[in-house]
């Protein structure tokens, strides 16, 4: 992997665990590779390795005191966070996890970290026993879930003698994670992406609709990754509880042909689509005002075709990028097939329901179909990561027209 950071601006977080003192090494390297450093600290970092140290060894403006004389009149957590390219939590505690899980913002390291509109790299160190707590494994799922990146500890001897999970990893794996972070963020530089999330709803009274179980995490999970590949991203999404993402132009509708209207009204605009929603495929032709009230007798309801979104995209498009999903029980890659080739799509993501795919859940398990007939079977992995891999597919389709 190419590791020059060609000059890129990084915020290296420093809290209090014993494994401050490798810090000073990672800010050494970052430097070495091109990146231009600052110095974030905790009170509790700065007892284990004084600022003095971080200015010294690194040439670097440190800030430990929120409320410290600022060098100019910037507020700085804010400056700061509009200056950075990634910031680099290296080592991370507990707390300071815990803290950005909840949106804590009581000093200067996690008051810069809430402002932040770059990549996030959380790099744990801590005992053994406090990792694996439940407590910390729920927050470093809630951290991984506002869009940060945690890289897992090593496994071998710690500071207090005790051996286990927790080890502050090698400088060379944060450097080539960082590497990593950095690398994605233009491949998608000036290009504009509408992405569709979460379930419609089709009302048949006022309060009682048919749907579907999706969360809205996979099209969320797509959103966020391509704003992070430097995309301006519109997000087009239903019923979710998912929080809006932020840098991202957010639309919220109910109906299929709600998303209708708003993806059509784009989509010359945009230079790709990426179908995650599960649309309603049919509606109550009348939908009856108020609740109904219930009687002895059954209820037949009548109900017409939503609008095809896809096919519609399919049959307008220029030179746009179309990919869309398919959820199939049966035959899944010919069905996936017959939906690429009948909507015209350039790409589409296939998948089966299961315990740990599909609706309602983190991961997810996908054949990639191409227009070529060639199929790329993806093992199990988080969505976000099964993001990246779409992602990164497309930005191949965007290089084949070159």
């Amino acid at each position: 992997m190419k590791k020059d950071y060609n000059k890129a601006k990084i915020i290296l977080g420093v809290s209090g665990s014993v494994a401050a003192y490798k810090a000073v090494y990672l800010g050494r390297e970052f430097i070495r590779h091109g990146a231009q450093v600052r110095v974030a600290m905790t009170e509790n970092g700065a007892k284990f390795v004084t600022p003095l140290t971080f200015r010294s060894a690194l040439n670097a403006p440190v800030v430990v005191e929120q409320f410290a004389n600022p060098d100019d009149w910037n507020l700085e957590h804010i400056s700061w966070s509009r200056w950075s390219d990634l910031f680099v939590v290296a080592p991370a505690t507990a707390n300071i996890i815990a803290k950005a899980a909840t949106g804590i913002a009581d000093d200067f390291l996690s008051t810069t970290l809430l402002a932040a509109q770059c990549p996030v790299l959380f790099v744990p160190a801590m005992n053994t026993a406090m990792y694996l707590h439940p407590a910390t494994q729920e927050n470093m799922q809630r951290v991984c879930h506002l869009g940060y990146d945690v890289l897992p500890p090593d496994t071998g001897e710690l500071a207090c003698r005790e051996s286990g999970s927790g080890r502050f990893p090698e400088i060379a794996t944060i450097i080539d994670t960082c590497a990593e972070l950095l690398n994605i963020r233009k491949t998608l530089s000036g290009k504009r992406i509408l992405v569709t999330a979460g379930a419609t709803r089709e009302y048949i009274d006022s309060t009682r609709f048919l749907s579907n179980p999706s969360t809205g995490r996979m099209g969320f999970a797509i959103a966020e990754m391509a704003k992070r590949m430097g995309a301006d991203v519109i997000l087009v999404f239903g019923s979710t509880h998912l929080a809006p993402l932020s840098g991202v132009e957010s639309i919220s509708v109910t109906t299929a042909n709600e998303m209708h209207d708003a993806v059509i009204s784009r989509f010359a605009d945009v230079d790709a689509v990426i179908m995650s929603a599960a649309v309603a495929d049919y509606k109550p032709v009348e939908q009856k005002i108020g609740k109904m009230k219930k009687d002895k007798n059954n209820l037949n309801i009548k109900f017409t075709r939503t609008p095809d979104i896809l096919a519609e995209l399919g049959q307008i498009k220029e030179n746009q990028k179309l990919i869309g999903f398919a959820l199939e029980t049966d035959e899944v890659l010919n069905n996936a097939r017959k939906k690429l080739e009948s909507k015209n799509l350039d790409l589409i993501i296939a998948n089966k329901p299961g315990k740990k795919t599909g609706f309602a859940v983190s991961t997810n398990k996908a054949f990639i179909i191409y227009r070529n007939r060639k199929n790329e079977v993806l093992p199990l992995m988080s969505k976000r990561e099964l993001a990246h891999k779409i992602l990164s597919r497309l930005v191949k389709l965007f290089k084949s027209d070159d």
